[in-house]
C-alpha cells in the first residue's frame, strides 16, 4: 500500500495554486461590493448574503473544476466540469425565489433576487479563470443600479406611468375629496383605492407626470404623511 505521503499534497496540489486563490478573492471582491450597494440600500440580502453566495459558488466551482484530479484516468473516467455550474443556477434560482414577497399588492424583492442570482454568476465567472467578464458585470451592476432609477424616473415624469400611494390624513376634513379632485384635475386615473388597517389609504394612479403625485398631494390640506410604495423596493 503506498504511503500517505505519496499521494497528492493536502496543500498547493493541483487546482490550489496562486490562480484559484486569486479567483477565489475576486469573487469574494466584486459580490462584496454589489452587497455593500446592497446593504446601504436597506436590503434583506446584503453584504454578508451576497459576499457568501459569490464566493461558494466560485468555490463550488473550482471544485467542478480541479476536485477530481486524483480520480481521472486518461481514457477511462471523464468528468464534465459543466454539471456542478448547472446546480448552481438551480439552487441559486431556488434560493432567489424565497426572498420574493407579495404584500399588500405589490412585489417586494425582485431586484435583491436578482442580485442574489448576478452574485451568483460573478463567483462563478471568477471561479472558472473569467476575471475581466466577473469584473465587466460587477461594473454593470452599479450602472444599473445607480444610473437606470434616474434615468426611470426621468422617464416616468414625462411618460404615462403609474404608482402606488400610502397616504394618512386628518378626518373629518373632506382630504379625501380633495385628494380625488387634485387626481381629476391633472388627468390621472385612479385605478385602486383601499383602506389600509394600520390607518389611511393606498392610492394606486396613473397617468402623465404620475412621478410628481406624491409632492402634489402631500401639500393638500389635511395629509399628514403620503409615502410611495415601489413595485420592487428590494
Amino acid at each position: 500500500m503506498q504511503h500517505w505521503l505519496a499521494d497528492p499534497p493536502f496543500f498547493g496540489g493541483p487546482g490550489q495554486g496562486p490562480r484559484q486563490i486569486i479567483e477565489l478573492f475576486v469573487a469574494f471582491g466584486l459580490t462584496a461590493l454589489i452587497g455593500l450597494e446592497r446593504e446601504i440600500q436597506g436590503k434583506s440580502a446584503g453584504l454578508r448574503t451576497q459576499t457568501i453566495v459569490g464566493t461558494a459558488a466560485a468555490l463550488i466551482l473550482l471544485v467542478s473544476k480541479y476536485g477530481f484530479q486524483d480520480v481521472l484516468v486518461d481514457g477511462l473516467v471523464v468528468v464534465d466540469p459543466s454539471r456542478v455550474a448547472a446546480q448552481i443556477v438551480s439552487g441559486i434560482g431556488f434560493l432567489g425565489a424565497g426572498i420574493i414577497i407579495f404584500r399588500r399588492g405589490s412585489v417586494h424583492g425582485l431586484t435583491t433576487a436578482a442580485a442574489v442570482w448576478e452574485s451568483a454568476a460573478i463567483g462563478m465567472a471568477a471561479g472558472s479563470g473569467l476575471l475581466l467578464l466577473a469584473c465587466t458585470v460587477t461594473a454593470m451592476h452599479f450602472l444599473i443600479i445607480l444610473g437606470f432609477m434616474p434615468l426611470a424616473r426621468v422617464l416616468s415624469s414625462r411618460l404615462s406611468g403609474s404608482i402606488r400611494v400610502h397616504v394618512t390624513y386628518a378626518e373629518g376634513r373632506g382630504v379625501m375629496s380633495a385628494l380625488l379632485q387634485a387626481c381629476e384635475r391633472r388627468n390621472w386615473q385612479l385605478a385602486e383605492l383601499e383602506s389600509d388597517p394600520t390607518g389611511g389609504v393606498l392610492l394606486t394612479l396613473s397617468g402623465n407626470g404620475i412621478l410628481t403625485a406624491p409632492t402634489l398631494l402631500a401639500g393638500i390640506d389635511g395629509v399628514t404623511a403620503i409615502r410611495q410604495l415601489d413595485d420592487d423596493p428590494d
